[in-house]
């Protein structure tokens, strides 16, 4: 299973889904699905974008995590 760490990201920075929405032109209901980690696909290039915007590489985004269940 894959762990999205935007919201912890976005913390640390103190930035709102808004801002993020309008500097980077990814659709605000995007970012709120991977804020929330509820977001079950998600293009490339919208992690290309949020991996510049943060200044961040992919895996600081993203971790696999063995799934609890």
């Amino acid at each position: 299973m894959l762990k999205c760490h935007l919201s912890t990201l976005m913390g640390e920075r103190r930035l709102k889904i808004a801002d993020v929405a309008r500097d980077t032109e990814i659709n605000r209901g995007t970012i709120t699905r991977m804020y929330h980690e509820e977001a079950t696909r998600v293009d490339l290039e919208v992690i290309e974008k949020l991996c510049r915007y943060l200044e961040i590489d992919v895996g600081e985004l993203y971790e696999v995590v063995d799934d609890e269940s």
